[in-house]
């Protein structure tokens, strides 16, 4: 399976103007080479904001985002904010949503938590024949987050408005995140700067070994690179660490 990542600079608080700027990237890209899957960053049309009123995606939103999926033939995940709740959500390529992840971990030293409400549970999605979890931004930094049905997942998808203050913290950690559990781990950051932070995107794909496969640097753009399930099961055959796991 081919995977896009969407790294950009969202125009600040500005869903619109965002929609656009995402528009008039997709515009350049050929067609004919157009990946299976495309992921945006958390936040995709505002940049991290703590205002809900900018944040929250309405109907409009979610209908640009399905209509790419089916105009593009391809599943698309994003992230966006929805009564309350920092989600990633997946459309897939016929325009039907199949999963919404709320953010489980708020980032208290930016007071997330004192605007948006942590979700609590877990969840998967398939593309294909490759199982998929979707995490979001801090949550990254939580093992356990992941170790949980670890070998029913193939890969983990990591949305994420990170800093560049802390790029070594989020390289090493999606690095961490996929040697432990023997899966691939993709990691969408955006790039550009908000009032509060700068971003040096560093979007990624570890393969089930931690071996980086694909670097995107701090450019916009989309950056693609393959997955392969049967990558993931010879790994964790040859090496099954994961049935050592005590919890």
């Amino acid at each position: 399976m081919n995977v896009g990542l969407f790294q950009y600079d969202p125009i600040w608080e500005d869903r619109a103007a965002s929609r656009e700027k995402i528009s008039s990237i997709l515009a350049l890209r050929d067609e004919s080479v157009f990946p299976d899957w495309l992921i945006f960053p958390e936040m995709t049309l505002t940049g991290f904001s703590n205002d809900s009123g900018k944040t929250t995606l309405d109907d409009f939103d979610l209908e640009f985002f399905r209509n790419l999926a089916v105009v593009h033939r391809t599943a698309v995940t994003f992230g966006g904010a929805v009564a309350e709740k920092n989600l990633s959500i997946t459309i897939g390529s016929d325009g039907i949503e199949l999963a919404r992840y709320e953010k489980n971990h708020l980032f208290a030293s930016a007071q997330e938590d004192k605007h948006y409400r942590p979700g609590s549970e877990l969840c998967e999605f398939e593309i294909g024949d490759v199982r998929i979890r979707p995490v979001v931004c801090y949550d990254l930094r939580f093992p356990y987050l992941f170790w949980e049905r670890a070998a029913e997942v193939d890969l983990y998808v990591v949305i994420a408005n990170w800093p560049e203050a802390r790029s070594r913290h989020w390289r090493s950690l999606l690095t961490a995140r996929a040697i432990e559990n023997q899966a691939y781990v993709v990691g969408v950051n955006r790039v550009g700067s908000d009032p509060q932070s700068q971003y040096s995107g560093d979007s990624r794909v570890i393969d089930p070994t931690g071996e980086v496969q694909l670097e995107c640097g701090n450019r916009e753009g989309i950056f693609v690179s393959s997955v392969s399930v049967e990558r993931v099961r010879d790994i964790r055959r040859r090496m099954p660490f994961l049935k050592d796991r005590l919890r």
